[in-house]
């Protein structure tokens, strides 16, 4: 079946152009200047993009469906999680399996596949959580290279739960280097932020704005500096997640001028939410917004210093972290955000956000006049491609590549509520934030699988993908 999409705005990471794209069962087979050609009266579909920006499928490295946190589990599984993302203009996803104290990898590997295997709406692919670094472990690792898992997940945080010291630290990225694959790191003392955890209780400090108040920048600015150190003595590639604090940016910065392989994530939360608007809401509607790393203060400036991180590419992505809990009772979960009332410390960790993402940023970047609109495809499709072993399969529109394709309106105006997004979840983040563009059609590998307004895919359209090595950019 061939499908031409023509009289559109061809937007990639170097190139904006008006032009024709040519499909032919899942791959793109040509660009072609508008009127070069008479491929409308022999293509089996013609699709009509004029006024339209046609893209690329947005790529989000790093999601947590189903994820069992804080005595619960994510509200969104695989399918639900999945399809919403395809809403939002996003045809990858990046998952995370998930490694426990006492289990193989290999073990945390097969229990994320059995759960993501024939449900998911869009491709996908898995980073591992390496949560026990022993002997054995470091052997699954070269394993998992094999299966197509090339980037393993470390935590600084959560002593006693996923937290790695730093000797296994340095073992694993020891080990990364001698495959070829990307460590990347949750950067924040954990130990420390236990200590002060546990003071602010003592103090009788309950509300949720003490998640963001006992997780300060320093912690994780020390733990971003210690990280890239021990990724420096292991000659590892680094790529720290849902960065949120300038002084953590500046030290990737400043690694990074030395020509250092390390990169970082940011995510919509850290550019648009703060502690004072959103997580010290009165009551416990704070709830909503914690996630960690936290959302930070916007009189310190965090969210403009991420800006130019992003334009400067000391940050290099943007993701969501997309890890949703509803604040009433689940209809199948039941407790969820709740369960930390009257103890900041017992709310699940983690916020919505796959749906959201590929159109905030093209507000935020492009209708603001922060970032150009090769810059958003850079950060939302590109370079994730590029650093997670999918370029040029995914990533970009290229002779060869899948036709994993949005058509994006740049001048719709919508307004974000939960009574409007396909997430799993009860409340929106971004609730009553006016936004200008808007995704009105997706393609996953050529077939159309979201249209007028209704979405037209199946649960098990989405492929494991199976990622080569990361690409070795600065």
């Amino acid at each position: 079946m061939k499908t031409l999409i023509k009289g559109g705005t061809v937007v990639t990471a170097i190139d904006t152009v008006k032009a024709d794209v040519l499909i032919d069962g899942e791959k793109v087979v040509a660009v072609l200047a508008p009127g070069s050609h008479d491929f409308e009266t022999t293509a089996d579909t013609v699709i009509d993009a004029t006024g339209k920006l046609v893209t690329p499928g947005s790529i989000d490295v790093h999601t947590h469906m189903e994820l069992p946190f804080g005595g619960t589990v994510a509200s969104d599984n695989f399918e639900t999680g999945t399809r919403a993302a395809a809403w939002g203009g996003t045809t990858t996803i990046v998952d995370f399996a998930v490694q426990v104290k006492g289990e193989s990898m290999i073990e945390g590997f097969d229990n994320w596949m059995a759960k993501a295997d024939g449900n998911c709406a869009i491709d996908y692919g898995f980073h591992m959580i390496a949560g026990d670094i022993n002997t054995d472990t470091l052997q699954e690792m070269d394993t998992l290279v094999e299966r197509g898992v090339t980037s393993f997940k470390l935590f600084m945080a959560y002593p006693g739960v996923l937290y790695s010291d730093d000797g296994q630290i340095l073992r694993a990225m020891q080990k990364a280097a001698e495959s070829g694959a990307m460590i990347m790191m949750h950067a924040e003392n954990g130990i420390a932020i236990d200590v002060l955890r546990e003071q602010a209780l003592e103090r009788g400090e309950t509300d949720p704005k003490y998640h963001g108040i006992t997780r300060p920048a320093i912690t994780e600015a020390e733990a971003t500096h210690r990280a890239i150190a021990l990724a420096e003595l292991a000659g590892a590639a680094l790529y720290i997640v849902h960065l949120s604090a300038k002084e953590a940016l500046a030290e990737v910065a400043t690694a990074r001028d030395r020509g250092l392989p390390v990169f970082a994530e940011t995510c919509p939360q850290y550019l648009w939410l703060s502690l004072e608007e959103h997580l010290s809401k009165p009551g416990f509607e704070g709830a909503k917004y914690v996630c960690s790393t936290p959302v930070r203060p916007r009189a310190d400036g965090h969210q403009e210093a991420l800006w130019t991180g992003l334009a400067t590419n000391d940050l290099q992505v943007v993701s969501t972290d997309h890890c949703p809990f509803c604040m009433e009772d689940h209809p199948s979960l039941g407790t969820q955000k709740r369960l930390g009332e009257g103890d900041f410390t017992a709310i699940p960790n983690g916020l919505p956000g796959v749906e959201d993402r590929f159109q905030l940023m093209y507000h935020g970047a492009v209708v603001d006049g922060r970032l150009d609109l090769n810059r958003w495809i850079e950060l939302c499709c590109t370079t994730p491609a590029k650093l997670f072993g999918l370029y040029p399969q995914k990533g970009t529109i290229a002779v060869g590549s899948d036709a994993d394709i949005v058509i994006f309106d740049p001048g719709a105006t919508w307004t974000k509520s939960a009574t409007q997004h396909h997430m799993n979840v009860d409340y929106s983040a971004y609730e009553g934030l006016e936004v200008q563009g808007k995704v009105e059609q997706v393609m996953l590998r050529g077939t159309m699988i979201v249209a007028g307004g209704e979405y037209v895919g199946a649960k098990g359209d989405g492929n494991y993908l199976r990622r080569g090595n990361a690409a070795r950019l600065h």
